[in-house]
């Protein structure tokens, strides 16, 4: 059993007529009883549940802090390698875009993870684009391992894998796996897809469980929001996330918002979603499953980041960077010009800091480019403690 075929079940069509035609009567009901399953979670996002935002975020505030408190969890992006067999329309790291391409190696890795220590971060997330040399030769495993004695928190965002080939990861450290399905629109992701093993909806799709499988105790999942009706998306994501809770229960589960935002290619995105809608899916979200981590990342600018916060975010990324090397300019000697997976040039740079030399080029823009210590701060501001790390393996007997 996968979460596949009761996906290709779901009335999806049924669930967004729902959601385009509640009406105050039934979002008024929902939000006096509780959401309950995909239905009211329909009303909630609804156009007519827009009125009754004010609400529907004091409820989700009230549901964040009686569940998980006045913490926030602080992580950082550490981004391996750019180098991706894949062909994405959105995405920078397309293989068809002439970008400048780097793949770290473990002890420039390790260069950047002890830079954000030293920031304050216990919590990474390790980010490569898709190659197939990140499984065959060990890459990962040694990464992983290379860090674990300095990074208590290490999550992976990789090409997906056989449940055979995430378990060494996971012995070697890894404890979370984060990924997006992009969206759940089958048509959609056929036609943003267009080369690649990504091509594969149903593989992509049942990736959260081999992991689950592998023994992985985080799992993260979300829409790329922007290339579908955000509706839609939201459906199949709580509907995702509803099986995972059932079917993984020892894991937790987190879900991300990610918006598109400006990348190498210059796609543009094919549907959108305003700051006031993504605050009424997030509180929405909290509403149906309040026992699961919302994540914001950097891809949102710091105003609408600053006003989420206490509305149901539980984890947010800082000073984030998108490019390998970004953090202490690791890597950028070995930058090199790929367009349709063929290096077509190369340049040798030196010094140690990545100002005035060439960087490998980022998988998007960021929005809210303030610092690690800046959020902290802002976040104390709020009334809430950021947590740089909340578990240790001494405790989970590892």
């Amino acid at each position: 059993m996968s979460f596949v075929p009761e996906f290709n079940a779901l009335p999806l069509e049924a669930l967004c007529r729902r959601a385009n035609s509640a009406d105050a009567a039934q979002v008024a009901q929902v939000l006096s009883r509780g959401a309950a399953g995909l239905d009211d979670f329909a009303c909630l996002i609804s156009p007519a549940g827009a009125d009754f935002l004010e609400t529907l975020c004091q409820q989700s505030q009230s549901l964040t802090r009686q569940r998980f408190g006045k913490v926030i969890r602080f992580f950082a992006p550490l981004y391996l390698s750019n180098e991706c067999i894949n062909n994405c329309k959105y995405c920078g790291f397309s293989r068809d875009n002439p970008i400048l391409r780097v793949t770290l190696s473990a002890d420039e890795i390790y260069r950047e993870a002890v830079c954000l220590r030293d920031t304050g971060f216990r919590s990474v997330l390790l980010v490569a684009g898709e190659h197939p040399r990140f499984v065959s030769n060990g890459y990962l495993a040694r990464c992983v391992e290379v860090l674990r004695p300095i990074i208590p928190g290490i999550s992976l965002e990789v090409g997906p894998m056989e449940t055979g080939e995430y378990a060494p990861l996971a012995a070697a450290g890894a404890d979370g796996l984060v990924v997006y399905q992009e969206t759940y629109d089958r048509g959609v992701y056929s036609e943003m897809h267009t080369a690649g093993p990504k091509r594969d909806f149903d593989w992509r799709l049942e990736t959260p469980e081999r992991a689950y499988a592998a023994g992985f105790r985080r799992i993260g999942i979300g829409a790329l929001l922007g290339l579908s009706d955000w509706r839609r998306e939201a459906l199949a994501l709580a509907a995702h996330a509803r099986y995972l809770l059932k079917h993984c229960w020892k894991a937790h589960l987190t879900i991300s918002f990610p918006r598109l935002r400006p990348a190498a290619g210059e796609f543009k995105p094919l549907s959108g979603i305003a700051d006031r809608e993504l605050v009424q899916l997030i509180a929405a979200f909290r509403l149906l499953l309040p026992d699961v981590g919302l994540v914001l990342s950097t891809r949102e600018s710091a105003r609408l980041r600053d006003g989420l916060i206490p509305l149901g975010i539980t984890m947010v990324s800082a000073g984030s960077h998108t490019e390998p090397g970004g953090y202490t300019g690791a890597g950028h000697e070995n930058v090199h010009r790929t367009h349709r997976g063929r290096i077509v040039s190369e340049e040798s740079h030196s010094g140690r800091a990545p100002t005035g030399r060439t960087a490998a080029t980022g998988q998007f823009d960021i929005a809210d480019e303030r610092s690690a210590l800046e959020m902290a701060a802002l976040i104390r501001k709020l009334g809430y403690e950021p947590v740089w790390k909340d578990w240790d393996r001494a405790f989970a007997g590892v």
